[in-house]
């Protein structure tokens, strides 16, 4: 025994088959002269096999402290901007409630002191224009003001229901007036403007800093303009053009980890820098090695898909510490609505996906709307183009809707570009049922169509964000839409209240068209398509009233309504925001019209009954030679199709 240990003990592979054996946590063994070559060999294979183990563990454990740290971060970030305007806020309610208070001159100079009385001013034309706006939809006249009061009372005798209506519009559009050039002049002169200035700079900053889940809650919020004040909207706007970009280290890590291959590897003339950059993901161009057409590569932010859950569960914490400290703050139902879909928008599989069924509808449709077409495999069908993290496009060229200077520039009227951007959303809604929910001006880009000159082409990108609508919601949705078109009341009740919505009707159906419902009553009296002349300034104060006045009704009809109307009101808010820019051309009351009409009809004959199917198409021609009617009358009188945007 001592002889085989001493002739080991003296062997070359002594060294080796000991570090071997320590290294390999097993215990030395007797081995003869044969086969102790093998099994040391085999003993040095375990040892790189548990090494290679405890490496990767080692990644692993760090691929998730890293994105958890990162997160924590975010979170501190967060928690820290949201106490510190909190703590302004109310600093500044107290001091607007005690102006004669230290607190107050500490807080405030002179010139405060004077823009708290005019927003007192304001609270006052507030209540006023409250009663105006009950008195009208009420038909009733009871308004606290005696003026008023007095010269109603005098006429009354004299004047019929139409004369006392309009009386009763009028004085509340000039309060409403009144109201607007009064917040108008506060806003020139800092008041409440100076604060909110404060604060939206601060959620700007922090949206920027925290980038991906952040910059995507950041640009919902820019598009609540009735909702939130006009100092918010205008600095998160800049969130849709001027999102964080990643590395282009970051970037090659992300497409190797996912399609194994390096971009340089699989695409040639691929781009260092973006051409453009989102909040989920940012998108570079690149050569097709088989086909040589130019391609788009959108690959997602690194990390982003480990960390959206930690963000979200952020962000929804502290969205409802601040409904509990203020009554007037409630946006939890962005949270809510945002957490379902924001995983699906991650998956870029289930993207392409939604922009071929778009592509197939579209062409189906007949109109002028190209959508990227997806690139899933190699021309050989042996190397993978689409990930979940990455997606492989054709390259289409266009620029953003809203750009109205090169719109000019290159002769395409505004007029048609609305139209036609109105009409691809409805045809989404009302016949297919897949919508796409987030068309911002970034998503929506413009043409000159190729084959017909002076004539638009719209290019729809982004198909990450899409809702499948019932088949009852969309017939209650486009029995509500109809009912809007031929102002016919007794038809909005009925398709609001199949929506869950009862009393609140006037409330849902101007959030729909951003018009007051009093142009609804207004038309219901003169059987037309047509309103009074928009009064500016005056009509978005009544509307902006609606949604202060009614608030908390709108967070409980929106938890009322089905879960795809919140969506379709963000598309909404989105392709306003788009027809604006354009200078609200069209005409979306009679577009939505067409299809919507076109749905309840189609719904109506599948009953079968002959009287059904008669009665039904009635109805449908009606609404039909009542739109088109409409439309040539405006072309004839050479005015362009404006109201109701």
């Amino acid at each position: 025994m001592m002889f085989r240990l001493a002739s080991i003990v003296g062997s070359r592979r002594f060294g080796l088959a000991a570090a071997s054996c320590l290294c390999g946590g097993v215990g030395y063994h007797y081995v003869s002269n044969n086969d102790d070559y093998n099994q040391i060999s085999l003993l040095r294979s375990r040892v790189e096999m548990k090494s290679l183990v405890v490496n990767q563990n080692i990644e692993q454990h760090i691929s998730l402290v890293v994105p958890t740290m990162e997160a924590l971060l975010r979170a501190g970030r967060l928690s820290i901007t949201a106490a510190i305007m909190a703590l302004d806020y109310q600093l500044y309610f107290l001091t607007k409630k005690h102006p004669d208070s230290l607190l107050s001159k500490l807080y405030n100079n002179e010139e405060e002191c004077e823009r708290q009385k005019a927003e007192y001013l304001i609270h006052q034309l507030h209540e006023k224009l409250e009663r105006a706006q009950a008195a009208y939809v009420k038909g009733s006249n009871d308004d606290d003001d005696s003026t008023n009061k007095e010269t109603l009372h005098k006429n009354s005798a004299e004047q019929n229901n139409e004369t006392k209506s309009k009386n009763a519009k009028q004085h509340m559009l000039c309060i409403a007036n009144e109201l607007a050039d009064a917040e108008e002049a506060l806003e020139k002169s800092g008041g409440s403007r100076i604060v909110h200035e404060r604060n939206a700079t601060r959620l700007l900053e922090l949206f920027r800093a925290n980038a991906g889940v952040y910059i995507k809650v950041g640009q919902h919020l820019a598009n609540l303009d009735l909702l939130l004040p006009q100092e918010y909207i205008s600095r998160l706007s800049s969130l849709f053009d001027d999102a964080p970009e990643s590395t282009y280290e970051d970037v090659c890590r992300v497409v190797h980890e996912d399609l194994g291959s390096s971009p340089d590897e699989l695409f040639d003339d691929f781009s260092k820098d973006p051409i453009a950059s989102a909040s989920l993901a940012q998108v570079h161009t690149a050569t097709c090695k088989q086909s040589g057409k130019k391609l788009a590569i959108k690959i997602q932010h690194r990390g982003l898909r480990e960390t959206s859950k930690g963000d979200l569960f952020a962000l929804t914490a502290v969205v409802r510490i601040a409904e509990r400290l203020f009554d007037e703050f409630n946006l939890g139902w962005i949270c809510d609505e945002i957490a379902p879909n924001l995983p699906k928008e991650l998956d870029f599989t289930n993207e392409g996906k939604n922009a071929e069924a778009a592509s197939a509808h579209l062409q189906k449709s007949g109109l002028d709307c190209v959508v990227p077409r997806v690139l899933w495999r190699t021309t050989t069908g042996q190397q993978f183009l689409t990930s979940e993290r990455v997606l492989t496009m054709e390259f289409e060229v266009g620029f953003p809707a809203t750009d109205v200077e090169r719109i000019d520039s290159i002769g395409i009227c505004r007029r048609e570009t609305a139209k036609l951007i109105s009409s691809v959303f409805n045809a989404q809604i009302f016949e297919n049922g897949l919508v796409h929910c987030d068309p911002h001006q970034s998503n929506v880009l413009l043409r000159e169509h190729p084959r017909k000159k002076g004539k638009p082409q719209i290019v729809l990108v982004d198909h990450g964000l899409y809702k499948r609508l019932d088949p009852s919601f969309q017939e209650s949705y486009a029995r509500l839409w109809t009912g809007i078109v031929m102002a016919d009341i007794s038809a909005i009740k009925g398709a609001c209240e199949r929506l869950g919505v009862d009393k609140m009707y006037p409330l849902l159906a101007a959030m729909l068209t951003s018009r007051p419902f009093d142009e609804v009553i207004e038309r219901s009296r003169t059987r037309s398509l047509d309103a009074a002349p928009a009064s500016g300034s005056g009509d978005k104060a009544v509307i902006k009233l609606y949604a202060q006045r009614y608030l908390r009704e709108i967070i409980d009809m929106l938890d009322i309504v089905p879960r795809q109307m919140l969506l379709i009101f963000k598309m909404n808010d989105c392709l306003r925001h788009v027809d604006c820019a354009l200078g609200s051309p069209a005409n979306n009351l009679v577009v939505a019209g067409k299809y919507a009409s076109k749905r309840v009809f189609h719904s109506d004959i599948r009953e079968g009954s002959v009287l059904r199917l008669l009665k039904s198409w009635l109805s449908y021609a009606h609404v039909l030679i009542r739109i088109n009617s409409y439309e040539m009358w405006k072309w004839l009188s050479g005015t362009s199709i404006t109201r109701l945007q």
